[in-house]
């Protein structure tokens, strides 16, 4: 794994424009950036990002099926219980999902280590999936990347083929997307994953997701014009949901969820020390268990983090030297976690973070965040890779 210095492609920033990409900067830092890229063999992806993947996914799956059978596990990952039959019914029935994303720490030496999963509202798609091809296309066109350069994804074809077998199973092929209001970036991905479905040959509406009514009587969630809500794509997290006064009622009324409410269970960062009870010693697990006292002192190799955070949202780490970096955040009350401190690769001041990506069960690309700091967060750039 290495990452090479390059051009830049001109006016690449009107492009992103025109493509609507309108936060490959935020608050006057670069957000997208192309003057590097990551460079891979085929070998290393093959063996030591896709093929972990999918075994992970596996892995996954199956405890979510044991924790769909025990309360005992629902409780443990702190669920609220109004949800439990919601999440049971949607694994019992089959409800498909759509897509995941795990982020490994990963040189190149040595197995991929899975430091989390985000399971129900992964966001860098669009970037991962459109506006990285686009640049590996252009960069061989330019001779920024020699012609044989590849890239590993598949996503926006998964994605497309698997909105079409979604269709198949909603009524009038229709399915909303939702977000809420206030952020460009859940908005950009949201508009992405409707121009799939379009190209998937399904009806696509969109509304806001505080927009999302109840009707007395009703038996499904209501759009701004009464229709009923019979399929929706969220952008929105289970564990708010069940927070809400409306997420009280998912569980009442007939509307299909995606991601369904199983995926809780794996939006969760307690099925981290559940994975490794279950799967202990596993080559690209890293030791977890829940932590009971997160007032205590964080020993050293260790990163505490809590059930719900998002994009690297108090998260605590201390190397194995005592080196200490934390991150604010409004997730003070969940529970947490600890996890073995295992380092990212380190390319010119920067920490490298993967995210391979799974589509209906199958992995299936990837992309690199990177920061200055060792935790990653919302305004860690995205930088494009390719095979070579």
């Amino acid at each position: 794994m290495l990452r090479v210095d390059v051009a830049e492609r001109p006016n690449w920033q009107a492009l992103a424009h025109e493509l609507g990409f309108h936060f490959h900067t935020i608050e006057g830092a670069p957000y997208w950036k192309e003057d590097a890229y990551y460079q891979f063999t085929l070998e290393q992806v093959e063996r030591d990002i896709e093929a972990p993947t999918e075994a992970l996914h596996e892995m996954c799956m199956e405890l979510v099926d044991k924790v769909c059978h025990s309360n005992a596990l629902m409780q443990r990952l702190a669920i609220p219980e109004f949800m439990w039959d919601a999440i049971h019914h949607s694994w019992k029935t089959g409800q498909p999902h759509l897509y995941g994303r795990m982020d490994f720490a990963y040189s190149g030496d040595g197995p991929a280590k899975l430091l989390e999963l985000n399971y129900d509202t992964p966001t860098s798609l669009y970037e991962a999936g459109f506006f990285q091809w686009v640049w590996l296309e252009q960069a061989i066109e330019q001779g920024i990347l020699p012609r044989h350069a590849d890239q590993y994804n598949s996503i926006q074809e998964r994605l497309i083929n698997a909105m079409a077998h979604l269709g198949d199973r909603l009524e009038r092929r229709t399915l909303y997307f939702s977000c809420v209001k206030g952020s460009d970036e859940e908005r950009a991905t949201v508009s992405y994953l409707q121009d799939v479905a379009l190209q998937a040959g399904l009806n696509a509406p969109f509304i806001f997701t505080e927009d999302i009514g109840l009707q007395p009587g009703n038996t499904h969630f209501m759009d701004l014009d009464d229709h009923p809500i019979t399929a929706i794509f969220k952008l929105y997290p289970w564990e708010e949901m069940a927070d809400d006064a409306f997420g009280e009622q998912v569980p009442l009324l007939d509307t299909h969820w995606f991601e369904p409410p199983w995926k809780a269970i794996l939006s969760n960062k307690g099925v981290l020390p559940l994975l490794w009870e279950h799967f202990e010693g596993h080559p690209n697990l890293l030791p977890a268990f829940f932590d009971t006292d997160k007032s205590s002192a964080l020993s050293p190799g260790w990163v505490r983090k809590p059930f719900f955070s998002r994009e690297g949202s108090n998260i605590t780490l201390v190397t194995p030297a005592g080196q200490r970096e934390a991150v604010g955040g409004p997730y003070t009350d969940s529970p947490c976690i600890q996890q073995a401190f295992h380092p990212l690769p380190h390319f010119k001041g920067k920490h490298a973070l993967i995210g391979s990506w799974v589509v209906g069960d199958r992995a299936c690309g990837m992309g690199i965040r990177e920061d200055t700091g060792r935790i990653t967060k919302d305004t860690s750039c995205f930088v494009p890779h390719a095979i070579i």
